[in-house]
């Protein structure tokens, strides 16, 4: 949620609304999506590649290891699925929309802050891997975050301004003024804290001349948050006026905050203050108002929800007016965090909202290529009824099963009707699912992503999944990959057995230091920024996110029929030797995926690197790079990679005519490399006569 215009006023008045606190040797309850959202924006990391995950998982890690040195015991609360309601849809789309904007400034060079795509999931295995407690509520969180904080009697920690409206016994923490970086000591003592600033609602209702607090829902609602923004509400604003007590720059600044404030501490309770309200507006709209207004207020109660038997129990019961009858297995994988709110709205909806990247806004979205993957989780999931509150769903007439998805078009929305893959009986059984045996749930999964298990049988475990992502990726022309994004994208992928190899120091001195040396030299690589954005190349890596991201999801609903890739740093003592015998090492998406690395390469192999120039330090990287390298180049079209005789087979069948009797030679700048002892070529993108034309030019 969020309240138009409330934090910026309250900081305005830091001193008269906020107190100091030394924080440590308690408990807090922390809002996750504020957190990983704070620290992605406030941590100086690159943003347009489509993101660095190895630098934010180092700046998350680095938080909760503040927290841990002053002895706080941090609870993780994050949001789940939409509202049942839908109340929310008209505001999601609004973000929707301004996230287009600032992925579109990002890409051209402007400013912007747009999430990467994975974030949310390399965030909760940080949390996994440092054993930071956490849960997924059924939907948004803040009144869960509110009832257990109260409930422990411990600070919030969050930058939701909803929070300012909330009774919290021990206060709300902004983040913005959360010092993390800058721990001190207690004088005289090793003790440390993080000095902090405490927001008072007692203070607040003080300097409105000591208002009610149990006005402040009605002053919410009416000052516009994301529930509420109906156009009768700007009429009862331009009708009655409005004090503003003393003028001032922050007065003018705030005038409609600042208003409302002063003009609901006029009244004894919210009764009162409603009947108020209604007065100024047309009779016949009086009564639908002030229901809606009635239960949006009701936001701000407490929730029926107990968090704390979550933490102390592993469960908690699920909200009835929520719960359409699904199976326990979904209920508790889902408050794990095991899966995704995506999963939860095309549950409860029917509708999913595909978030934009720093894409090519000129071509279609990147979420295109993973059309074909969501399609056989909605195949999974449609046997499950969307909820009985769901009138919007339950008005239309019966019609093949479909899931509707909010996606990019140019700069712009829409909304789109996707069909469900059908499936057999008893794969759409989602109460049976988790009973299918692991052959045929990882049947189910390969085949949709167009991968045999003999491709991947020589891929380490915790690549298998990563692998069998970019198989699917490289069949499909909508990726437009090129040799080099194949090969960028594979060297990044060493990234992660290289970290997990130089922390083993026995190992690594006894291959002579070629991991380090390859590692500092990706390192060296990530560090170079690039003058700007090549556009189809971010394109290409976003689809490839996209690809791995549905992926994931389809592996988690499956009950993880190939091991899930640790999305953060490894921390084993393995080599590269044990993982290329399919040792089940964790291969972190930090590590997986780095945006700037693979920017870097792309722009370094289109340049003055090869390969093989990279991998010749360190063998054992090398190995696994030509495995890995094998088992895409297995599922990707001829256009792609061919061995050279063939390639000039193919080229003579297509165009009539040998490369040599046109003369041609080198001047096409064909591009050549070995892999695995063979040589391949790339075949140029065009016709004949336009690389003709372009080796005259020359």
């Amino acid at each position: 949620m969020g309240i138009r215009g409330l934090m910026s006023f309250v900081e305005d008045h830091i001193n008269e609304f906020f107190t100091d606190l030394k924080l440590r040797d308690t408990k807090i309850i922390i809002d996750g999506y504020a957190l990983f959202h704070r620290l992605c924006f406030s941590s100086n990391l690159e943003l347009r590649y489509g993101g660095d995950y190895d630098s934010f998982t180092d700046v998350v890690e680095k938080f909760f290891e503040s927290l841990f040195a002053c002895k706080i015991c941090p609870y993780v609360v994050l949001d789940g699925g939409c509202d049942i309601s839908d109340k929310k849809l008209n505001t999601l789309k609004d973000r929707a929309r301004e996230k287009i904007q600032m992925a579109h400034s990002l890409s051209v060079g402007g400013g912007g802050y747009v999430c990467p795509l994975l974030i949310r999931e390399v965030f909760i295995q940080v949390l996994i891997k440092l054993r930071v407690r956490f849960v997924q509520c059924f939907s948004e969180a803040d009144r869960d975050i509110m009832t257990l904080a109260n409930h422990w009697n411990c600070p919030v920690l969050s930058s939701d301004s909803d929070f300012c409206i909330f009774d919290l016994k021990s206060g709300f923490c902004p983040l913005n003024s959360f010092q993390w970086r800058n721990m001190n000591t207690i004088k005289g003592t090793r003790d440390y804290y993080i000095p902090a600033k405490c927001f008072s609602l007692d203070a607040l209702c003080c300097h409105f001349g000591n208002m009610n607090k149990v006005l402040l829902p009605l002053f919410a609602v009416l000052c516009g948050n994301d529930h509420v923004n109906l156009p009768v509400v700007e009429t009862f604003l331009s009708k009655v006026c409005l004090p503003l007590g003393t003028p001032s720059s922050k007065g003018r600044r705030h005038h409609r905050v600042l208003g409302l404030l002063n003009w609901l501490s006029r009244f004894a309770d919210p009764t009162e203050a409603l009947d108020n309200v209604l007065k100024h507006l047309p009779r016949k709209s009086r009564g639908t108002v002030k229901k809606l207004l009635c239960g949006s207020m009701g936001e701000y109660l407490q929730s029926q929800g107990r968090l704390q038997d979550f933490f102390q129990h592993g469960a908690y019961a699920c909200p009835d007016t929520w719960n359409p009858g699904l199976p326990p297995w979904v209920l508790a994988a889902l408050a794990s965090g095991q899966l995704s709110p995506f999963i939860s709205d095309a549950l409860m909806l029917r509708r999913t909202i595909l978030h934009t990247q720093v894409e090519n806004m000129q071509r279609p979205n990147a979420h295109r290529i993973s059309l074909p993957i969501r399609q056989v989780i909605y195949g999974l999931l449609v046997n499950t009824p969307p909820h009985p509150g769901n009138v919007a769903w339950d008005a239309l007439p019966p019609q093949p099963p479909a899931f509707s998805e909010v996606e990019r078009i140019n700069k712009n929305i829409k909304t789109s009707i996707v069909g469900a893959v059908e499936l057999p009986k008893d794969h759409s059984d989602l109460s049976k699912l988790t009973e299918l045996s692991l052959a045929r749930r990882q049947i189910l999964l390969l085949e949709t992503l167009k991968v045999k298990q003999s491709i991947l049988d020589p891929i380490p475990a915790a690549l298998k999944l990563p692998i069998a992502v970019s198989c699917y990726w490289v069949q499909h022309t909508e990726a437009k990959a090129k040799l080099h994004h194949l090969q960028a994208l594979l060297l990044g992928m060493l990234m992660g057995p290289l970290h997990a190899m130089i922390n083993s120091p026995d190992e690594e001195a006894l291959l002579g230091g070629g991991a380090e040396m390859l590692y500092e030299e990706l390192q060296r690589v990530k560090a170079q920024p690039g003058l700007r954005l090549d556009l189809d190349t971010a394109h290409v890596f976003c689809q490839w996110q996209c690809c791995l991201q549905m992926g994931l999801y389809l592996n988690q609903l499956l009950s993880t029929p190939l091991p899930e890739p640790d999305l953060t740093r490894p921390n084993s003592t393995k080599t590269l030797e044990n993982l290329c015998c399919n040792d089940t090492l964790f291969s972190p998406l930090s590590r997986l995926y780095s945006g700037s690395l693979v920017h870097g390469l792309c722009r370094q192999l289109l340049t003055s690197a090869s390969v093989e120039s990279l991998l010749h330090v360190c063998p054992e990287a090398q190995q696994l790079y030509e495995h890995m390298f094998s088992a895409t180049r297995s599922c990707a079209p001829a256009e792609l990679v061919l061995p050279k005789g063939k390639s000039k087979k193919r080229r003579q069948k297509k165009r009539g005519t040998p490369w040599s009797e046109k003369r041609v030679g080198t001047t096409l700048n064909a591009r050549s490399w070995h892999e695995g002892g063979n040589r391949f070529e790339l075949l140029m993108v065009g016709t004949l006569e336009e690389h003709m034309e372009a080796a005259e030019l020359e």
